[in-house]
């Protein structure tokens, strides 16, 4: 059987799910990156160079991932990862950061080739996956309701767009809500081009040195948290929406793609979760053959978000910060519900998946890993317990 051609089914609900994808994720979560960045005294311009060099490696993991596989396979940075540099970095120096990021690097790459961490999820039920991506979600979808209070009216405008628009045009009613948000936030003088000037990244190669006590601080809590924290989750979104893209080759793909970009600043590549949801859902494209074509669209923003750094940043930091929070939480809303369903679908299953999402939804951290992790453990040991209760 033939595969589609690439253009004639690239769609404008696959271009607008690609950049709301990259804009909630950018908006979302940068001032981490420019955090970590200067927690391990970049310059001005290696700062840059970050940003220069986690565009591009999102873009070629993203747009090749999903090409290859033909589902939608969208990368980001690891969030997590970053927060965790944002505070284990201080007092190291940037060479020492950068072999921190290679180490972390080649244990991905180990985990992907050998196979071992795919077969251990597996095991893992689909009703807690989904239940845990439900708790992941769930805060945008709170956020976007709770914006309200801070923006009345623009927030207001942007619900009212989203219930009309997937009444009349639902494949095209997050690029309603994004055209009316942007209207309304201008009208309203909240987008903010000052000192926004257009200008290339010089990517800033830095030589790692690799620092027996920073591998063990930092690389291998970054490997930890990135694996937990993100690939879990983003392979979770993936199952929930019916992909069954092998997690294997992708670990090993990021892990390559951060081995070369590591010294200009890419400190890890992962499947991304929430950004990644925005692409897969009814939104996202009619065809769900084609919705991978929403992640490619993806790949082409973050290389050219990562071509023209920090004016790219400037320029997202423009929209008010209501308009970011309601773009997303609006976005996510399907993919949220079909969440909850898949979650709690199964009576046998029901109370250890309510467990998982309340866990994953309260934010919790342990010894640096994140919320969704400890979601999953609670959860599985909460099903293996009533299992065996009932024997």
């Amino acid at each position: 059987m033939s595969r589609p051609s690439l253009f004639s089914d690239l769609s404008l609900s696959h271009l607008t799910a690609g950049f709301v994808a990259v804009l909630v994720g950018f908006s979302s979560s940068v001032v981490i990156i420019l955090q970590a960045a200067e927690a391990a005294g970049a310059t001005p311009t290696e700062v840059s160079s970050w940003i220069w060099a986690l565009g591009i490696g999102m873009g070629i993991t993203s747009g090749g991932l999903s090409l290859y596989f033909r589902e939608p396979v969208l990368t980001a940075w690891s969030t997590p990862g970053a927060a965790l540099l944002a505070t284990g970095l201080t007092g190291y120096s940037l060479a020492e950061a950068t072999g921190a990021f290679i180490f972390a690097a080649i244990l991905t790459v180990i985990a992907g080739w050998t196979g071992w961490f795919e077969r251990i999820l597996k095991h893992l039920p689909q009703s807690l996956a989904a239940a845990m991506l439900a708790g992941i979600l769930f805060q945008f979808g709170l956020d976007a309701f709770a914006a309200l209070q801070g923006d009345f009216l623009l927030v207001a405008l942007m619900l009212v767009t989203y219930v009309v628009g997937r009444q009349v045009l639902p494949r095209y009613a997050i690029l309603l809500v994004l055209a009316v948000g942007m209207l309304i936030a201008g009208w309203q003088g909240q987008l903010h081009w000052d000192g926004l000037s257009l200008s290339l990244a010089t990517p800033q190669w830095t030589t790692p040195d690799f620092s027996l006590s920073v591998l063990i601080s930092v690389g291998i809590p970054l490997f930890i948290v990135t694996m937990t924290s993100q690939n879990v989750p983003g392979l979770a979104v993936l199952r929930a929406n019916g992909y069954q893209t092998p997690l294997s080759p992708v670990l090993t793909a990021t892990g390559l793609v951060t081995l070369v970009l590591a010294p200009f600043g890419g400190f890890a590549y992962n499947l991304a979760a929430i950004t990644a949801a925005i692409c897969m859902g009814e939104e996202a494209g009619e065809k769900r053959s084609a919705r991978y074509l929403a992640a490619v669209s993806a790949g082409v923003v973050y290389a050219i978000v990562g071509l023209f750094g920090a004016t790219v940043v400037a320029l997202f930091a423009a929209f008010p910060q209501a308009f970011v929070v309601a773009l997303a939480g609006l976005a996510l809303l399907g993919t949220i519900g079909n969440s909850l369903h898949a979650a709690l679908d199964d009576p046998g299953d029901r109370e250890a998946a309510l467990i998982t999402f309340l866990v994953t939804a309260s934010g919790l951290t342990l010894w640096g890993i994140g919320a969704a992790f400890w979601g999953l453990v609670v959860g599985v040991l909460v099903r293996l317990s009533l299992q065996l209760s009932k024997k």
